[in-house]
């Protein structure tokens, strides 16, 4: 975890800690988002069947893709920090020998 005196120093990401928060934060967002594309869906197969039906659709796949697309970009940022991890052991090495 990190402490209140790592947001001023610039030794340490403070990212890749608070990473998994947001991923948690954004899947709730897009359950949400998701639940209420739903019930909008099966109120508008009222009006029309087909058309609530495809909403009930993209709704579902919805809630997928954005479960997905945000484990990819959580994925991304912490690859981003961990190849920054080890280019700094890298140069660290070289300047040993």
């Amino acid at each position: 975890m990190f402490e209140f005196r790592d947001l001023f120093q610039w030794d340490r990401f403070i990212t890749p800690t608070i990473i998994k928060t947001f991923y948690w934060l954004v899947i709730a967002l897009v359950t949400l988002f998701g639940i209420s594309g739903i019930f909008s869906g099966l109120a508008a197969m009222a009006i029309s069947p087909f058309g609530g039906f495809l909403m009930l659709l993209s709704s579902i796949a919805g809630v997928i893709v954005g479960v997905v697309f945000s484990r990819i970009t959580a994925e991304f940022i912490l690859i981003v920090f961990r190849i920054n991890e080890h280019l700094g052991a890298i140069r660290e090495q070289g300047r040993m020998h």
